[in-house]
């Protein structure tokens, strides 16, 4: 790898993890909460893979108005102990019994609240799997067996939760009801490309926006297997409206990206952000990034070098092999072929919670040397993509973007670097 190559990994690093750093929830909670007023007693209940960096930022604002706390959140996710809270730490993306148990202690703590107390929901994304408390008639294994079909299958995270609402006790606003006559504010850090609140963890207190007639259609086109009593779960409707329940959106994909843009600019970087709305196939959005790469160097459109390109959003990927790995890495193992032989090119994709599908990676990194790499050491990238096996190829070149979980959870940050 040449020094000016070297460079471009090093401002990548540095992309990534200051725009992460812009998109911790610490301050959205303060910002969210500067302009709310929470009279009485406050029940704190923080439910994602951010809740322990909201429920730590939200404890010091609240001082002694704070009556009670639960932090939910995904194994590994809770960095110590906070005064006044009980965590738990559940199944992600699979819900498991943790993410069952956390739902009934939610559940106690709201219960028997007067129309003077205040449940404050700090949510971020994962909150559909760690917090779960099936439908009567609905089991554990019903939950997980329509998550783990609709996860392979290819659905965005609008189509999955459209079906996990109907499953659930707490979702789709169902939880917000048993909070009343308390006051429900929910602030909410999206994970969810347009930001839609009853997507967001599945709407555990907001009204759902949509339709048993949407949820019968998602496994209708996906051909999922359901047993009767699910299919009949599905008919049946979710609440409209909630009288008692307000929400803000605190942090989102867009926040990333401008951070992002800010960080390249200052590295020397000529930057335009082109989307924060991806929403494709992994390797389709991968195959895009390099088109873009080989324009710029053949013809210096849409921008001239040194330049980023920069886009947010959430991927999905069909899985069809038995390999390891997540939409970032295998956006990245797509773009490889693409830019094969680019001087001075590098793509890279990240989620901004650090963890990328079931490993232990946030996302992955290509550069133009990539392909030659792989045929030196013997290895089929198209082998590879084929088995959903990105992890393992990258991890073996040194190509996996490893973070440790960030806290956060705003959806990807992608991005090409040119010099």
């Amino acid at each position: 790898m040449n020094d000016i190559l070297a460079g471009i990994v090093r401002d990548a690093h540095t992309i990534i993890r200051e725009s992460i750093e812009s998109a911790l929830p610490d301050t959205a909670v303060v910002h969210a909460l500067e302009s709310e007023e929470l009279g009485g007693r406050v029940i704190v209940i923080a439910i994602g893979k951010a809740a322990w960096r909201m429920a730590n930022t939200a404890v010091s604002l609240l001082g002694d108005r704070l009556h009670k706390g639960l932090v939910i959140t995904k194994y590994g996710h809770a960095e110590a102990g906070i005064d006044g809270f009980e965590i738990i730490e559940a199944g992600h993306p699979i819900p498991d019994e943790n993410s069952i148990r956390a739902a009934r202690r939610a559940v106690e703590l709201v219960s028997g609240l007067s129309e003077m107390d205040d449940v404050l929901l700090l949510i971020s994304g994962g909150g559909s799997s760690l917090f779960e408390l099936p439908l009567p008639g609905v089991t554990l294994e019903d939950a997980r067996e329509i998550t783990q079909q609709l996860m392979i299958c290819g659905a965005d995270i609008s189509e999955i939760n459209t079906i996990r609402k109907r499953l659930s006790s707490v979702k789709a606003g169902r939880f917000g009801s048993m909070c009343a006559p308390a006051r429900v504010l929910s602030i909410i850090l999206s994970d969810v490309l347009g930001d839609a609140p009853d997507v967001i963890a599945s709407g555990p207190a907001v009204p759902d926006l949509s339709t048993s007639g949407d949820a019968l259609a998602i496994l209708s086109k996906y051909e999922l297997n359901a047993p009767g009593h699910v299919r009949e779960a599905l008919r049946h409707e979710t609440p409209k409206s909630l009288a008692n329940a307000r929400a803000v959106i605190a942090g989102n994909v867009a926040h990333l990206c401008e951070a992002a843009s800010s960080t390249a600019a200052r590295l020397g970087y000529s930057v335009l952000t082109l989307t924060t709305a991806l929403g494709c196939e992994a390797r389709e959005a991968g195959a895009f990034l390099a088109a873009i790469a080989r324009e710029i160097i053949r013809t210096g459109r849409p921008m001239k070098t040194p330049c980023a390109i920069l886009l947010g959003g959430e991927t999905v990927v069909h899985v069809r092999g038995t390999g390891k790995g997540g939409r970032n890495q295998e956006l990245a193992l797509a773009a490889a072929k693409g830019i094969e032989g680019l001087p001075n090119t590098l793509i890279f994709s990240v989620g901004s919670d650090g963890t990328d599908g079931p490993t232990d990676a946030g996302g992955g990194m290509v550069t133009g040397d990539f392909v030659s790499e792989c045929r030196a050491a013997g290895y089929s990238i198209d082998d590879y993509l084929r088995n959903n096996d990105s992890y393992t190829l990258l991890n073996a070149l040194g190509g996996l973007i490893k973070t440790g979980p960030t806290g956060t959870n705003v959806n990807d940050l992608a991005g090409i670097l040119i010099r």
